[in-house]
C-alpha cells in the first residue's frame, strides 16, 4: 500500500500514521482516512424483488464526478433504481453501527464527501458503517416524498436483521446524515414508526428507530423562509400545501420516544440556514428529548471532513464521538 507525500504528511500531522497498520487513530485525527484504507467490503440491496413503486420510465443510474483532483473523488449519483447500502467493516469492531445518509439536495446523493469519507473515518474508530444510496423523490417513484424514508426505514431494519453477521448489537445502530441527508436522518428519527411501504420479509417486523440521530447541517423546515429551496421543491413541488410542509418538517413531527439527537451547524451556512437546527433543537427540548447542539461561527455548508480541516469546526467529529459514547453507541 502506498500513499503520496501529501497524504503521508497529513497522516503524520494528525497522528494517524499507525492507522495504515490497523491501529485505531487517536482523538483529534480528523483528516479523511486515505482511500486505500477501509474500503467498502460489500453491497446490500434493500429490496429483494426490486424497489417498490418504480416509475413508468426506467431510470438510468448516473454518476457525476465533480472533482478535478486525481487524488480526491467527489461523486454525485442520481437515477438510483437499485437502492442499496455499501458496508465499511472496522478492523477492530466495537459492536455498534451507523447508517449514513449523504446529502445532495434530493437532486442526487453525494457519496464520497458525505458518505465514503465518513464511513472510513468511523470504521477506523471501530464502527461498522452502512452508507445508503437512497431513491430520490423527484424521479417518479410511487411513494413520492416518502421514498427516501422508505429506504432509510428498510435499511435500519436490514442492519438489525443481520446484526449477527456483522458482530453488532442490534440495539446500537445510529443514524447520521448531511444536509438533505440530514433531513432524511431527522425524518427517520421522528417518523420511524410511520408505515411508508408494505412489508416484504421478516426484517420488516424490526424497529426502524435509530439508537441516536446526528443530522449535520440539516435541512429541517419545509416552510419559508428557512426551507432549503431546492430540497423543498424536490420533495413537495412548487406549491405545497401547509399540511404537506408540516408532514415533511421533522421538527413538527417529534414523537415522545424520539432518540437522542446530535445537531451540528455553522452560523455562516449560506445554503441551509442555521435556523433549521435551532428549530429542531427547540422541538426536541419541548418533548424532553436529550439533545446536544454545536453551532460554529464559520464553516459554511457541506464541510464534511475535508473542508473542515484547519478551522475550529474540524473538532466536530470528535464531539460526535464523545456524544455517541456517552449514549452507549
Amino acid at each position: 500500500m502506498t500513499f503520496d507525500r501529501r497524504t503521508v504528511m497529513a497522516l503524520a500531522a494528525a497522528g494517524m500514521a499507525g492507522t495504515a497498520f490497523g491501529q485505531t487513530p487517536p482523538p483529534g485525527s480528523n483528516v479523511p482516512v486515505p482511500r486505500g484504507l477501509y474500503q467498502p467490503t460489500e453491497t446490500i440491496d434493500l429490496w429483494p424483488d426490486g424497489a417498490p413503486g418504480a416509475p413508468a420510465k426506467p431510470l438510468v443510474e448516473t454518476v457525476n464526478e465533480r472533482s478535478t483532483d486525481a487524488q480526491l473523488t467527489d461523486r454525485a449519483v442520481f437515477g438510483i433504481s437499485r437502492p442499496r447500502m455499501v458496508v465499511f467493516r472496522p478492523s477492530q469492531p466495537n459492536g455498534a453501527a451507523v447508517l449514513i445518509t449523504p446529502g445532495g439536495g434530493y437532486r442526487w446523493v453525494v457519496v464520497d464527501k458525505e458518505g465514503y469519507e465518513m464511513g472510513r473515518w468511523l470504521a477506523a474508530r471501530g464502527y461498522t458503517v452502512f452508507v445508503l444510496f437512497y431513491r430520490l423523490p423527484g424521479e417518479g417513484w410511487a411513494a413520492g416524498p416518502d421514498v427516501g424514508l422508505s429506504d432509510a426505514q428498510r435499511a435500519m431494519r436490514l442492519i438489525r436483521s443481520r446484526a449477527a453477521t456483522y458482530g453488532i448489537d442490534p440495539a446500537r445502530v445510529g443514524a447520521m446524515g448531511f444536509s438533505a441527508g440530514g433531513h432524511l436522518c431527522a425524518d427517520l428519527a421522528t417518523r420511524f414508526d410511520v408505515k411508508t411501504y408494505e412489508p416484504v420479509d421478516d426484517a420488516d417486523a424490526l424497529s426502524a428507530r435509530p439508537f441516536i440521530a446526528a443530522p449535520i447541517y440539516p435541512v429541517i423546515a419545509m416552510q419559508k423562509p428557512n426551507a432549503h429551496a431546492g430540497s423543498r421543491e424536490k420533495l413537495l413541488g412548487t406549491a405545497p400545501t401547509a399540511a404537506a410542509e408540516k408532514r415533511l418538517s421533522p421538527h413538527m413531527n417529534v414523537p415522545d420516544n424520539a432518540p437522542p439527537f446530535f445537531l451540528l451547524h455553522a452560523e455562516d451556512d449560506d445554503a441551509v440556514p442555521v435556523e433549521n437546527s435551532y428549530l429542531m433543537r427547540a422541538a426536541l427540548r419541548a418533548k424532553g428529548i436529550l439533545t446536544e447542539t454545536h453551532v460554529f461561527a464559520h464553516g459554511g455548508h457541506g464541510f464534511g471532513l475535508r473542508k473542515a480541516i484547519g478551522k475550529p469546526v474540524e473538532a466536530w467529529p470528535d464531539l460526535f464521538l464523545g456524544f455517541a459514547r456517552a449514549q452507549g453507541l
